[in-house]
C-alpha cells in the first residue's frame, strides 16, 4: 500500500473511532437524562398515591371516629369511647401530612383551606357530643348530633375530599403517561445508539481486518526483501568492529612512536640550555672577566645589552619549547590510556552506590577543602556496573565541580539520584561558574575545552566519561548557564549486562 493510501485509511479509521466515541457520548447522555426525567416522573406518580392513600386514611378515621362517638352515645360502652379517641388521635396528623403532600398544587392548596375548617368544626362537635355524653345529659348529645347531621359538616369533609381525590386522579393519568413516554423514549434512544453501535463495530471489524490482511502482505514483502538482511549486518557489524580495533591499535602504535622522538626532543632540548648557558657564560668571559677567576652563572655574567636581549630570547624560546613538549607528553599519555581502556572488557557487579560514592569523595576531600566546598550526599540507588569505569566516571565529575567552583564563594555540591523504568539517574549539581549553553556540546568533544582555561587539562576528562557512559548502556547531558552551576545527568541501567556491550567491540 502507498503512503498516500496509509493516510487515507489511518483517517477513515480516526473519522470511524471519533464517530463512535460521539454517538457513545450521545447515547449515555440522553439515556441518563431520560432516565432522570423518568426517575422523576415515577416519583410524581408515587407522590399522587400517598395523597390519595392520606386523604382515604383521614376518611377512615373520621368515620371511626363518628361510628365511636355513636355507640358511646347509644351505649356508653368504655370501648366505643376508646376508639373514638383513638380515631380523633389520628385525624389531626393524617390532615397535616395531606397538607405537607399538597403543598406544591395551588388548587389542591386550596380544597385543603376547606377540608381543613370542616374537620376542625366536626371535632368541635365530637368533643361537645363525648362531654354530654359523661355528663349523663344524653338528650342535649342527642340535640347535636342531629344539628351537625342538619349542618352537612360531615358532608362537607367528604366532598372535599373526594374533590382533591378527583384531583389526585387527574394527576396520576397525567403523570403516568408522562413517566411511560420517558421509559420509552429511553429505550427507544437506548435501542438506537445499540444499532449505530453495531454498524460501527461492524464498519471497524472490517477495517481492521482488511488493515489486517494489508499489513501481513507488507510483512511478507518486507521479508522477502530482508532474507540476507542479518547477514549482510552481520557482516557489516564484523567490519566495523575490525576498523575499530583496527583504529584502537593505529592509535596505540602512533602514540607509542611518537613517544620515542619527543623523549629524543626532550633530551636535545635539555644539552641545547646547558650549551646556551655555555655560549653565553663565554661571551660574558669575553667582554672582561677575570682570567682564571671562579666561572660564574649565566645570571652572574656580565653581557651588553645586545647580548642580554639576546640570553633573554633563547631562554624565552627554550621555555616555549619544553611548554610544548610537555603538553605533547600529556596527550600521547592521554591517548594511550584512552586506547588502554577501550580495550579493557568491563566486569558487572553489585555495587553499594552510596559507599562507593563516600569513598570517592574521601579522596577528594583535600581538594574540597583547599577550594572551601561542601559535598551532599543525598539518597542513591544501588545498581550492577562496571566499578573501574563508576569510578572513572564519578571521579571526574566531582573533580570538575570542585575544580571549575566560583573564586571566594564557598562552594555547594549534591549528588543524589533516582529509578525510572529501569534506569537509575544519578545527578552531580555544584553552584560554580557554569557553562555557555553554546558550549554544552563542545566540552564533551576530545581535546576541546570551554571557558577561561585558568586550570590544568587537556580537554579529555569528559569526552572519556562520555564514552563510558555509552559503554555502560547509558546517556550523559549537562544543564547549566553562566554564573549558575552545572548540573551533569547520568543515565545507567539498574541490572547491566556487559555480555552485550562487549560483544559488539
Amino acid at each position: 500500500m502507498t503512503a498516500e493510501g496509509q493516510r487515507r485509511r489511518a483517517f477513515w479509521q480516526i473519522l470511524l473511532f471519533a464517530a463512535g466515541l460521539v454517538v457513545l457520548t450521545a447515547i449515555s447522555a440522553g439515556s441518563v437524562y431520560l432516565v432522570n426525567k423518568a426517575r422523576g416522573d415515577n416519583k410524581w406518580v408515587v407522590h399522587t398515591l400517598e395523597v390519595e392513600n392520606q386523604l382515604n386514611a383521614l376518611l377512615l378515621e373520621l368515620r371511626r371516629a363518628e361510628s365511636g362517638a355513636r355507640g358511646y352515645l347509644l351505649t356508653q360502652g368504655e370501648n366505643f369511647k376508646a376508639d373514638h379517641e383513638k380515631a380523633v388521635a389520628e385525624i389531626v396528623p393524617a390532615l397535616d401530612r395531606i397538607t405537607r403532600l399538597t403543598g406544591d398544587n395551588p388548587a389542591q392548596r386550596e380544597s385543603i383551606e376547606k377540608l381543613s375548617a370542616a374537620i376542625e368544626t366536626r371535632l368541635g362537635q365530637f368533643a361537645q357530643e363525648m362531654e354530654f355524653v359523661r355528663q349523663g345529659q344524653l338528650d342535649k348529645a342527642t340535640a347535636l348530633v342531629r344539628e351537625a347531621a342538619a349542618a352537612n359538616t360531615t358532608s362537607t369533609i367528604s366532598r372535599e375530599a373526594n374533590a382533591m381525590i378527583r384531583e389526585e386522579e387527574r394527576l396520576f393519568r397525567l403523570r403516568s403517561v408522562n413517566a411511560d413516554n420517558s421509559q420509552t423514549l429511553a429505550a427507544s434512544l437506548t435501542g438506537i445508539g445499540s444499532g449505530l453501535v453495531v454498524v460501527l463495530a461492524l464498519v471497524s471489524i472490517w477495517l481492521v481486518r482488511r488493515s489486517a490482511r494489508s499489513r501481513d502482505e507488507a510483512e511478507a514483502r518486507l521479508r522477502d526483501s530482508n532474507v540476507n538482511l542479518e547477514a549482510t549486518v552481520d557482516e557489516r557489524t564484523a567490519d566495523l568492529r575490525e576498523a575499530n580495533d583496527e583504529i584502537q591499535r593505529f592509535a596505540y602504535i602512533v602514540s607509542h612512536d611518537l613517544r620515542s622522538p619527543l623523549v629524543n626532543i626532550m633530551g636535545f632540548t635539555s644539552e641545547l640550555e646547558e650549551l646556551g648557558k655555555d655560549i653565553f657564560r663565554r661571551i660574558g668571559g669575553l667582554t672582561g672577566v677575570p682570567a682564571g677567576g671562579p666561572p660564574l652563572d649565566v645570571a652572574e655574567v656580565p653581557l651588553e645589552d645586545a647580548d642580554k636581549q639576546m640570553s633573554a630570547d633563547f631562554s624565552e624560546a627554550l621555555g616555549f619549547i619544553k611548554s610544548s613538549i610537555a603538553r605533547m607528553d600529556r596527550l600521547i599519555s592521554a591517548i594511550l590510556n584512552l586506547t588502554r581502556e577501550g580495550r579493557r572488557e568491563f566486569q558487572p557487579e553489585r555495587i553499594d552506590t552510596r559507599d562507593f560514592i563516600e569513598a570517592i569523595v574521601s579522596s577528594l576531600a583535600h581538594q574540597a577543602a583547599e577550594a572551601q566546598a561542601e559535598i551532599h550526599i543525598e539518597p542513591l540507588p544501588n545498581i550492577v556496573s562496571d566499578r573501574l569505569a563508576l569510578e572513572q566516571i564519578f571521579s571526574n565529575l566531582i573533580d570538575n565541580a570542585i575544580k571549575y567552583l566560583k573564586n571566594g564563594v564557598p562552594g555547594e555540591i549534591r549528588i543524589r539520584g533516582r529509578t525510572k523504568l529501569g534506569y537509575a539517574i544519578f545527578e552531580i549539581s555544584d553552584n560554580g561558574r557554569g557553562i555557555d549553553p553554546r558550549d554544552h556540546q563542545r566540552i564533551f568533544d576530545l581535546f576541546r575545552r570551554a571557558g577561561t582555561q585558568d586550570k590544568p587539562g587537556q580537554g579529555i576528562g569528559l569526552a572519556h566519561v562520555r564514552a563510558l557512559v555509552r559503554r555502560l548502556g547509558g546517556t550523559m547531558s549537562v544543564s547549566s548557564e553562566l554564573n549558575a552551576g552545572s548540573t551533569f545527568t547520568i543515565t545507567l541501567p539498574i541490572n547491566w549486562n556487559a555480555s552485550n556491550r562487549n560483544a559488539d567491540r
